[in-house]
């Protein structure tokens, strides 16, 4: 729980909320908590570089990626067997198993990794409490930008429709975990200025933040993926469970065989 002193203007927490929502300069504070990590302490956020596309887009894949094993089958319909059975038994459940489970599950993350997408792609990455609320990511932001661009609002959200507005009280009454970001999740800016928002427009960061910009970590490769495959996963002719029939006629996927048995 250490990690909430490294948020910037966390208090106090009434004042930094209007601030965030009027678009009014927090530079004079919030400067200075972005250059501390200039000090001989490592950082306590990340920078990551805007990717190619080229490293986004895969590889072309062949039609038997797409092939459901019996295993992905299996698996689907016991998740699916749980969500029915969890949504039917909601209504019965107690309010002391409900604050349990709750209690369960900020033990289990009791920080969350939030990264913050700009329209570059460039993207801040920190560790917050999930006891934290909403206003702590919209401070570290703030902090992290130029000082022509503090003043101009600006909206976290995901995609398709779901903003994360500090003047909703929906929203800035709920700790990180209530709003279902832990253990990790990505959030994209909208400024207010549109200007800001282009696809080919430099994330207005301070040059202090920008300095600590490194790449992103490259995710493993298909080769690594097909290699560690689990031997369980093909039958004894070493063909894959789910992959279609006999070369030469058109191909059936096993989930629909299975379907209209």
């Amino acid at each position: 729980m250490s990690e909430s002193s490294n948020v910037p203007n966390e208090q106090p927490a009434s004042s930094e909320a209007t601030a965030i929502v009027e678009g009014s300069s927090t530079s004079g504070r919030t400067g200075d908590d972005v250059r501390e990590s200039d000090s001989n302490e490592p950082p306590a956020f990340k920078v990551y570089k805007p990717t190619s596309g080229s490293s986004i887009l895969p590889t072309d894949l062949p039609d038997s990626y797409f092939e459901p094993t019996a295993l992905d089958l299996k698996l689907a319909q016991s998740q699916l067997s749980s969500r029915t059975q969890a949504l039917t038994n909601a209504p019965l459940q107690l309010r002391t198993t409900r604050e349990a489970a709750e209690k369960a599950k900020k033990e289990r993350w009791p920080n969350t990794k939030i990264r913050v997408r700009f329209t570059d792609r460039t993207q801040l990455e920190k560790v917050f409490p999930s006891t934290d609320k909403i206003k702590s990511i919209y401070a570290f932001v703030r902090s992290s930008l130029r000082e022509d661009v503090k003043p101009i609002k600006f909206i976290l959200y995901q995609p398709p429709h779901r903003d994360l507005k500090v003047s909703d009280l929906k929203v800035k009454n709920l700790t990180l975990a209530e709003l279902e970001l832990a253990p990790s999740s990505v959030l994209l800016v909208r400024f207010e200025d549109e200007s800001l928002n282009g696809s080919d427009v430099p994330a207005p960061l301070a040059s202090n933040v920008l300095a600590l910009a490194e790449s992103l970590p490259a995710p493993p490769s298909q080769e690594d993926d097909s290699s560690s495959a689990s031997p369980s996963a093909t039958n004894k002719g070493g063909k894959t469970l789910g992959s279609g029939s006999a070369a030469g006629g058109k191909k059936m996927p096993k989930w629909l065989k299975i379907g209209k048995k």
